[in-house]
């Protein structure tokens, strides 16, 4: 089984890009009922994931929750280092699972960085029923 069976090419993939504001970062979340979204730089690469729980305790920390100040801040100042890395193109099923079992989806990048999907842990979990 290769990744590239499952995945669910960027094309057809909501993510967010580092320098959108929170306010906009948080109404396509919202839009499309997401817990957490890929963040991308804008010559497309891979920068990480945030979730609801990190724009809700920046927003804490700020301790201004108008829509104002949500504009000021870029979704760049909320990501947390490590949290839902990106698995190559060649990785192996095994390690594809065990990263799903941390996360509803788990992104995945070429050779150069670059974001290209993501693979669901609903389709993984199909493809092992089917």
């Amino acid at each position: 089984m290769n990744v590239i069976m499952l995945l669910k090419p960027k094309t057809t993939v909501q993510y967010i890009f580092e320098d959108n504001t929170l306010r906009q970062g948080l109404e396509k979340m919202r839009a499309h009922s997401y817990t957490a979204i890929p963040v991308i730089s804008q010559d497309g690469k891979y920068v990480g994931t945030v979730s609801e729980g990190d724009f809700l305790y920046y927003i804490l920390d700020q301790r201004n929750n108008s829509l104002k100040a949500k504009e000021k801040h870029l979704v760049r100042d909320i990501l947390r280092e490590g949290f839902n890395p990106a698995v190559r193109i060649d990785v192996t099923m095994d390690e594809l699972l065990e990263r799903a079992m941390r996360q509803n989806f788990v992104p995945v990048t070429d050779d150069f960085d670059t974001f290209i999907g993501i693979v669901t842990r609903q389709d993984i979990i199909r493809n092992f029923i089917e």
